[in-house]
């Protein structure tokens, strides 16, 4: 146990400055060099108790190493800082009652049950990997149970709205950021990430990073292909990423930079609702039940992996879900 806390505390100082797979090669390494080493901790004169704080940065380190997205760990981190802030008790002690009324707390602030049912996840999941590491005995996260979840509507542009979008464009990169979105379904992270040679043009395709490192393929309709191919032939830079600003040093396009077209773009044609890349996405599933595909193949279209769903979607091949996409996201 003290030679995998010790690998882990190494781990989180270093992990900062390494990719996923350059961790992964460095615990391969530490844990082949001290294979044959028996580790020793000094006792201190002083006895300190440990915070859970320093716990948080092990469980995150620990999560970056299972792959989960930088995205994930900064909430993980906000969420179970605020926790430590507010549990002024050793991680030991700490039981049921105590969280129910951390919880409470947090509720009577006026957030919805989505936001608590988050809190809930990460302290699961988090109590959990103390669990699993021998850091507590008993899990005091077993009894809690999440909220019921408030029914919303998710909103999505109807077949007007979207056309006045793709009038309202002026640049080739606005056009082919609107037929993108809508043909893929893809969310911001997994498009800001994407290069050039993320896209199979042959077989209209694109490979896709997602949530849990998870990697999937999404597909260009006829427009997407065909005004991407055009926004890429136009620019002048070197850069290999899919999509990037509009002026001289010509650096990836930026969360914010989507956020700001999409922002523009509503105002431009007067939509009451907000536009966002996510309302793409929305408005691709919308779009595809409403024509009539399954909810199997929006789910893989999407990448709404669940273990409630995984063995639906298992049936399903990539042809047979290309097939849906053609049919339903024209």
């Amino acid at each position: 146990m003290l030679k995998e806390d010790v690998i882990i505390r190494i781990l989180s100082k270093a992990i900062v400055f390494l990719s996923h797979d350059e961790s992964i090669k460095l615990k391969n390494i530490i844990e082949e060099e001290l294979y044959n080493y028996e580790l020793h901790q000094i006792e201190k004169s002083i006895v300190s108790y440990e915070g859970i704080s320093e716990k948080v940065v092990l469980f995150i380190t620990a999560k970056k190493l299972e792959g989960l997205s930088n995205t994930t760990l900064k909430s993980y981190s906000h969420h179970l800082l605020r926790f430590s802030k507010t549990i002024q008790k050793r991680i030991e002690d700490i039981d049921t009652m105590d969280i129910r009324r951390y919880l409470a707390q947090y509720s009577s602030t006026g957030i919805k049950n989505t936001t608590l049912n988050t809190e809930i996840s990460i302290l699961r999941s988090y109590f959990s990997w103390l669990e699993t590491e021998d850091y507590i005995l008993k899990n005091p996260m077993r009894k809690i149970k999440p909220t019921k979840k408030e029914k919303r509507i998710r909103k999505s542009l109807s077949p007007e709205e979207l056309e006045m979008l793709r009038l309202a464009c002026r640049t080739q990169r606005e056009k082919a950021l609107i037929e993108f979105f809508y043909s893929t379904g893809c969310r911001l992270d997994e498009v800001y990430k994407l290069n050039k040679n993320d896209i199979n043009w042959n077989n209209e395709t694109v490979n896709v990073i997602g949530k849990g490192n998870k990697e999937r393929t999404v597909f260009l309709n006829a427009k997407a292909k065909v005004h991407l191919w055009k926004y890429l032939e136009s620019r002048k830079d070197k850069n290999d990423a899919l999509f990037v600003i509009s002026r001289q040093p010509f650096n990836r396009l930026g969360h914010r930079g989507y956020q700001k077209i999409f922002n523009e773009l509503g105002k431009r044609v007067g939509i009451i609702k907000s536009v966002h890349p996510h309302l793409l996405r929305h408005t691709t599933a919308t779009t595809a039940v409403n024509n009539g595909a399954s909810i199997q193949s929006v789910q893989r279209i999407l990448g709404n992996n669940t273990p409630a769903t995984t063995q639906i979607y298992a049936d399903l091949n990539i042809e047979e879900i290309q097939m849906s996409h053609k049919k339903y996201v024209s």
